[in-house]
């Protein structure tokens, strides 16, 4: 395997980018700040990916103390990765890119991102115009999701809540669509929802915005 390539500058940006820098490998960070995962679920997380790529930046982020390797005690005693303490600091960093990116004018709309992307983009998209405190089960392909907002701040993890005060459920276009367009849930979900849940859902879809194109001018 070739050597990797590094930037030899004194500055702590560059280094970060020494460790961090290389195609996927935040991506990979990404697939991993909600929650462990085995390498299937992380590679599944990232289908432009090759198994020897994710491999391989699984590799080099262990070895850099971003991501450890673990495994999960009985009864489900598989191996799994998951970020550091220290890893789980690049999170803000990884917000912060998705808040600038989507005001790119190329940025693409029209396809639903993956499942742990999707549910991180809550985080950037979050704009609690309104009072709202509860507990929201997102159950999104198989993958069930704890979302927590408590007036401005708002928590996600890969988790079952116990006492959900609504449960969202449905598959990833729909998820999607429900953060994306200003539709009536009506048309977003297949089925109709009880009231009091409508009334959830409505004020929840309600906390996230998402940010303004870059003006032309500021492209120049």
């Amino acid at each position: 395997m070739a050597a990797r390539r590094k930037y030899d500058d004194g500055c702590a940006a560059a280094h970060a980018l020494d460790l961090i820098g290389d195609r996927w490998a935040l991506l990979v960070v990404r697939e991993l700040l909600l929650g462990p995962k085995r390498f299937t679920d992380v590679l599944a997380g990232l289908p432009g990916a090759g198994p020897d790529m994710v491999t391989q930046r699984l590799r080099e982020l262990t070895g850099a103390g971003v991501v450890r390797r673990r495994r999960l005690p009985p009864p489900t005693p598989v191996w799994v990765y998951e970020v550091t303490a220290w890893g789980a600091e690049l999170e803000p960093v990884i917000l912060a890119l998705g808040r600038w990116g989507a005001r790119s004018p190329g940025m693409c709309r029209d396809v639903a991102p993956g499942i742990d992307a999707l549910m991180l983009s809550l985080k950037v998209l979050f704009d609690p115009a309104q009072d709202f405190t509860a507990t929201v089960a997102v159950l999104v392909e198989g993958h069930c999701f704890e979302v927590r907002v408590d007036g401005d701040d708002l928590s996600v993890r890969r988790a079952e809540p116990e006492q959900p005060d609504v449960i969202i459920e449905g598959d990833l276009p729909t998820m999607y669509a429900l953060l994306r367009t200003d539709r009536p849930l009506g048309q977003v979900f297949s089925a109709p929802l009880p009231s009091r849940d409508r009334e959830q859902i409505e004020r929840f879809r309600g906390l996230f915005r998402w940010p303004s194109e870059v003006p032309a001018e500021d492209r120049r």
